[in-house]
């Protein structure tokens, strides 16, 4: 007769949530909500320097729900549109959310990320989520009851070590990319690879009244910079560039920073009289990638944890909090209902887990294409195209707004336009194709290095 296995430690929560950024911050808010036990672990401590500041208009009734929006527009830049400057073109292009197709999805901020992070784990706790903070998960263990999760950080023995039972585990790790990697199944882009520099500067020229704090993206020969204005007076700038260009560095971070503005007239020029902040320069790998799978019977994984897209659109805070409001549907069943509503539940959460990252992703490999820039730059409203692309662009996927339609014109339209700009189309895609070749590890990939 066999021996009866040892039982099980009780569970030390409903749900244990890994990060505590927008994904996870969100998600433990909405189950707490939901009177869940949430445990949310950060593995750094709040306030800390995050990347990505400009949010959606789609976020904006994200924050109702969660009881966060006055907080973060005391700390935000309005942001009503956006400002597109083409070396190929003499003028720039302007368009206003408010001309999308929802005109209700009008507006939405810039933040400083320490400071919007913040806020929404300090909700969370009011919510009622246990927050731990300088708390990282090292392994998962899943089993048919929940998960067994090891931590370094806070521990009531003074170790720093801790093991916790959870019925259910959440990943909102962000690029630490925690189940992807110890499952195998993180998959570098093969369409897509790009690394950033940035800064932080004071003094910098923005655009007048209503327009000041609208995003600006040049495009320039190596890739795109955003010019982001910030309500405490400074502009985050960055370029985002081919990995091959960041190779080709040989002079000092700062240095090649300053000689990459410089190849942008437009921009320069706004930054004439502007000063660095604190001479300090950023450097990260950009590198876009996706998990083969997203949910299982025990587990799901959110935003960044998932997938990471190329930010010319700002979809990274949008598309990781939607994740958490996609995802409550897939714990209640796996935690209430029988397998087969888990089983529906997981189906849906994958179909929009994917839906995101690949409508944005057929605007992002192509905007460097000449077709796909004259269309931005001089945009026509045919059959609600440029309404409905000013909805993309606002975050409108998940909701019923019937744009698709006219998303499927416009992607007809672009391959027309490059039909008929055949040379010029031919001789960007083979110029990407090179440019976006695997160079080998670029300095600060997956993380951010400051660099005096």
């Amino acid at each position: 007769m066999a021996a009866p296995s040892a039982p099980r430690a009780p569970f030390d929560c409903d749900v244990l949530i890994v990060g505590g950024g927008p994904a996870g911050a969100s998600m433990a808010t909405l189950l707490a909500q939901a009177g869940r036990e949430v445990v949310l672990l950060e593995k750094d401590h709040h306030p800390r320097f995050h990347i990505g500041e400009s949010l959606l208009p789609a976020n904006v009734k994200l924050f109702e729900e969660l009881g966060v929006r006055e907080a973060v527009e005391r700390i935000g830049m309005p942001k009503y549109g956006i400002e597109l400057v083409s070396p190929q073109h003499a003028h720039h292009a302007y368009a206003e959310f408010s001309e999308a197709w929802d005109p209700g999805l009008a507006m939405a901020w810039h933040v400083r990320r320490a400071e919007f992070d913040q806020i929404l784990f300090h909700r969370a706790a009011e919510a009622g989520a246990r927050t731990l903070q300088g708390c990282r998960a090292t392994k998962v263990e899943f089993d048919a009851d929940g998960a067994t999760v090891q931590t370094q950080g806070p521990a009531p023995d003074g170790s720093g070590r801790r093991v916790w039972r959870t019925r259910f585990l959440v990943d909102a790790s962000g690029r630490d990319t925690l189940l992807a990697h110890q499952f195998g199944i993180k998959h570098k882009s093969r369409i897509h690879d790009s690394a950033a520099l940035f800064g932080h500067f004071r003094g910098a020229r923005r655009l007048a009244g209503r327009m000041e704090g609208n995003i600006s993206i040049f495009w320039f020969a190596h890739g795109w910079f955003w010019f982001i204005p910030l309500a405490d007076g400074t502009t985050s700038v960055g370029a985002v560039c081919w990995p091959y260009y960041l190779k080709s560095r040989e002079s000092p971070l700062q240095e090649f920073f300053a000689d990459t503005i410089a190849m942008v007239p437009e921009l320069a020029a706004r930054l004439q009289d502007a000063e660095l902040v604190d001479d300090r320069v950023y450097a990260t790998g950009n590198y876009a990638y996706a998990a083969s799978r997203c949910v299982g019977e025990r587990y799901l994984l959110l935003g960044d944890a998932y997938a990471f897209v190329d930010p010319v659109f700002s979809s990274g805070v949008y598309l990781a909090m939607a994740s958490a409001f996609a995802a409550r549907e897939v714990v209640a069943t796996t935690l209430d209902a029988g397998p087969a509503a888990a089983a529906r539940a997981r189906a849906r959460f994958d179909a929009h887990m994917r839906k995101g990252p690949r409508e944005f992703t057929w605007f992002i490999v192509r905007m460097t294409n000449p077709a796909m820039r004259a269309l931005f730059m001089r945009p026509r409203n045919v059959l609600r195209t440029k309404e409905a692309v000013l909805g993309l662009l606002a975050g409108d996927l998940f909701g019923p707004t019937p744009l698709w339609r006219a998303l499927r014109v416009f992607k007809g339209m672009y391959y027309l336009t490059s039909l008929f700009m055949l040379p010029q189309a031919w001789r960007a895609w083979r110029e990407r194709a090179h440019r976006i070749r695997d160079v080998g590890a670029t300095k600060g990939e997956n993380v951010m290095v400051p660099v005096r």
